[in-house]
C-alpha cells in the first residue's frame, strides 16, 4: 500500500511538472505573438514611465523604445535606475541595430520619488524647462502592502505613494500634455481596489491601519482620479484611462513574508500561474501606443479589453470629493 501510495504522488507530480512546463511554452509562444506590432507606431512620441527599472515598468519601457518611443524613466533609486537603462540601451541597440549613442538618445533617466512632494515638484520643474512635448504619462509606480510608514510628507506611504504623488505628478505635467495633444494618460491600478473604500474620516490611515485594505484603498483612488480627470478633460484631446494588469511576478510583493518551507512551493506556484513582466505589462503598451484606443477615456481595461467597474468606483461625487481632498493635501491652489 505504502509503495502504491508514494508511485501515485510521484506520477502525481510528474504529470503536474508537465502541466506546468506545457503551460510556460504555450505562455512564451503567446509572449513571442504579442511581440509582433509596427516597429514605428511610437516613433516621434516622448513617453514618461514612473517606476520603470523593473518589473511592468521596465517591460513597458522595453516594448515601447522597441515601437519607436524616446522614454523618460522617472525612478526613486538613481542607482538602480541607471543599471537597468543601460541593459535596455544594450538590448535596444543589439535589437534594433542602433549605435549606442542613438540608443541612449532614446532613453532618459530622471530622479522621481512619489514619497516627496518637493520631489515630484523639482522633477516636474526639470522636466518642462528641457521636453518640449509628452504624449504619454504612464503611471505605473506602485508600493504593495509595507508596514505602517509615511512619507516625507506624513501622509501613509501607500495612499502618499500609489494616489497622491501621482496625483500632484499629473495635474503638474497636465498643460504640457495639452500642448502635446492628441495625448494619453495611463494609471496602473488593480482589481483589489474591490476591497478598498474611501474612507474621508480617515484617509491617512492613523484611527487604524491594515495593509492590505490600504492598498485597496490606494487602489480605488486610483480609479476614481482617472474617471474625475477624464470628465475634466473632456474636449482638450488628451484621454486618460485605467487598468489591471493581473497578477504578475514582480518585486511589488517584497514587504510579504513567505516562510522559509514555503517558499520553494510558492516559487513554482508563481511560476506556473502569475503572469510574467511582458505579459502584465500588454495593457499598459495597448492604452499607451494602439489606435484602437483613440479618443478612448475614463475606461477601466483588463487583457487589453474594456471591463465593467464596481459602483464603488464609479461614484461621481465621491471621485470628486476625493479630488477636491487631494488638491488640499498635496497643495494645489485653485
Amino acid at each position: 500500500m505504502a509503495v502504491a501510495t508514494v508511485a501515485a504522488a510521484l506520477l502525481a507530480a510528474l504529470g503536474g511538472t508537465l502541466w506546468l512546463a506545457v503551460r510556460r511554452f504555450s505562455g512564451a509562444r503567446g509572449q513571442q505573438m504579442q511581440g509582433g506590432g509596427d516597429q514605428s507606431l511610437m516613433h516621434g512620441k516622448t513617453v514618461l514611465i514612473t517606476g520603470a527599472n523593473s518589473g511592468l515598468g521596465r517591460a513597458t519601457a522595453a516594448e515601447l523604445l522597441r515601437l519607436g518611443a524616446r522614454v523618460i524613466m522617472g525612478c526613486r533609486d538613481l542607482g538602480r535606475a541607471e543599471e537597468a537603462a543601460g541593459q535596455l540601451r544594450q538590448e535596444f541597440g543589439q535589437a534594433g541595430g542602433q549605435e549606442p549613442d542613438a540608443a541612449k538618445g532614446q532613453l532618459v533617466v530622471k530622479e522621481l520619488d512619489l514619497a516627496s512632494l518637493r520631489s515630484v515638484r523639482a522633477f516636474c520643474q526639470e522636466l518642462l524647462q528641457e521636453e518640449p512635448r509628452l504624449d504619454v504619462l504612464i503611471n505605473n509606480a506602485g508600493i504593495f502592502q509595507c508596514p505602517y510608514m509615511k512619507t516625507e510628507d506624513g501622509f501613509e506611504m501607500q495612499f502618499g505613494v500609489n494616489h497622491l504623488g501621482h496625483f500632484l505628478l499629473t495635474n503638474l505635467l497636465l498643460g504640457l500634455l495639452k500642448s502635446s495633444a492628441p495625448s494619453r494618460i495611463v494609471v496602473v491600478s488593480s482589481k483589489l481596489y474591490k476591497y478598498g473604500d474611501i474612507n474621508f474620516e480617515d484617509l491617512n490611515s492613523e484611527q487604524s491601519y491594515n495593509k492590505s485594505f490600504s492598498y485597496s484603498r490606494s487602489k480605488l483612488a486610483n480609479i476614481l482620479f482617472t474617471r474625475e480627470l477624464a470628465r475634466r478633460l473632456e474636449g482638450t484631446n488628451v484621454t486618460v484611462n485605467v487598468l489591471h494588469p493581473g497578477i504578475v511576478r514582480t518585486n511589488l510583493g517584497r514587504h510579504i513574508h513567505i516562510p522559509l518551507l514555503a517558499r520553494p512551493l510558492f516559487s513554482l506556484v508563481s511560476w506556473a500561474f502569475f503572469k510574467s513582466p511582458l505579459e502584465g505589462a500588454q495593457t499598459s503598451i495597448y492604452l499607451a501606443s494602439s489606435p484602437e484606443v483613440e479618443g478612448v477615456s475614463g475606461k477601466y481595461f483588463g487583457d487589453c479589453k474594456e471591463e465593467e467597474l464596481l459602483p464603488k468606483a464609479m461614484d461621481e461625487s465621491v471621485a470628486r470629493k476625493l479630488w477636491d481632498i487631494s488638491e488640499v493635501m498635496v497643495g494645489i491652489l485653485k
